[in-house]
């Protein structure tokens, strides 16, 4: 055989092994589950990161100087509105009370002989047995003496304050802090020495947060927009998650919002007040505080796990009619319970967004599609036993 012939009989068994051969399997397309968009009209919640704090803290101060006799609470107890906390030593003041006393019966002596004198003066005088000047004399010293019994029962009142100020009393129901001065200590009512402790009251009890001066702007622009309508009255009600994740029984509403931003922080300070009424919550507590009013309309949220990070922004796989997926770029909001989260614009209602499979997906590529849901089902009722 020729060289020639062998080449050609080489071309001609290729040709036919190359009409043999079976073509490559096309891949199926990708199995996804999918949600149908609904929008929905739902409450407004806002978290934020709060702190408790006593309705009415009030220190314990001595009014009084003194040796200190007695303590008479249990430090870090539930202590009643004028309960005694506190026994300055009385008997100085007791003392000075006593003096008192017996300055003003000298006063009031002395006044009722100055009345007197001037009875008998007056007529003496009118049928000229005495001058004028006598009379004046008489009633100088009836007033003076008058002036000094007001002078004497003043200082009886002030001896009587002094004496009650040695017993120190709660002024508000509460929990006491720990006593600052030990019994026989020398308070010194004008001195450091005299705070002795402090009383928080505890039901009701504050809880105070921040808001940002970006988070209120971007409320009022959803207000501005329709995307959200604030409660009648502006009234907003917080509910209180313990740590832990245990939800505080009371609820309670905002009772004081700042009326200026803070200069360090750029946030202004917002308190709610809320019943305590098994003291669970103590001042200095961290909590989670969800406050609820108003609505969000027309809202639509997806599950997190449909939304992905782009090189433009957040992106969703949404399914045509024809079976192909679309990538489709969306703005998202705020987070929607511990799955969900807001879309506010790239989604309508009827949307099919792609949940689960989306790493399989390729753009513009036809996907098999399984119905999803957007919210977990109720677990179902187990059948009490025969």
């Amino acid at each position: 055989m020729s060289p020639r012939e062998a080449v050609l009989l080489a071309a001609v068994l290729a040709a036919g092994c190359s009409k043999d051969a079976p073509a490559p399997p096309q891949r199926p397309p990708p199995q996804v589950t999918v949600i149908t968009v609904k929008p929905q009209s739902i409450p407004y919640i806002a978290s934020f990161v709060a702190q408790t704090e006593s309705s009415r803290q009030v220190d314990i101060v001595a009014r009084v100087s003194g040796y200190l006799d007695k303590i008479v609470y249990a430090e870090g107890e539930l202590v009643k509105e004028g309960q005694v906390l506190f026994q300055i030593d009385p008997k100085p003041f007791q003392a000075q009370l006593e003096s008192a006393h017996g300055e003003l019966k000298a006063q009031e002596a002395r006044h009722s002989t100055a009345f007197a004198n001037l009875n008998r003066i007056k007529p003496l005088t009118q049928m000229r047995a005495m001058s004028q000047a006598d009379l004046d004399k008489a009633q100088g010293e009836f007033d003076s003496s008058r002036a000094a019994v007001y002078s004497a029962q003043a200082k009886v009142k002030e001896m009587q304050l002094n004496l009650g100020y040695a017993t120190i009393r709660s002024p508000v129901t509460g929990v006491a802090s720990r006593a600052s001065q030990r019994q026989g200590a020398y308070i010194n009512s004008m001195s450091e020495s005299a705070k002795l402790t402090y009383v928080a009251a505890l039901d009701p009890i504050w809880v105070n947060f921040s808001v940002s001066q970006n988070q209120l702007a971007k409320v009022r622009d959803e207000v501005a927009k329709g995307q959200l309508t604030p409660p009648p009255g502006q009234v907003f009600e917080v509910e209180i998650v313990l740590p832990g994740g245990q939800a505080y029984p009371e609820k309670g509403r905002v009772s004081f919002a700042d009326p200026s931003f803070s200069q360090q922080t750029g946030s202004f300070l917002v308190r709610a007040v809320l019943p305590n009424p098994k003291k669970q919550l103590m001042p200095g507590m961290f909590v989670t505080a969800n406050v609820r009013g108003g609505t969000r309309d027309n809202a639509v949220f997806v599950p997190q796990l449909a939304v992905q990070q782009g090189p433009n922004g957040h992106v969703v796989y949404v399914v045509k009619e024809d079976g192909r997926a679309e990538l489709r770029p969306v703005v998202v909001g705020d987070y929607h319970g511990a799955k969900d989260i807001f879309v506010l614009t790239g989604l309508q209602a009827g949307d099919r967004v792609v949940v689960d499979g989306a790493m399989r997906v390729v753009p513009g590529q036809p996907v098999k599609v399984v119905e999803g849901v957007s919210e977990p089902k109720p677990p179902a009722k187990k059948q009490a036993a025969p």
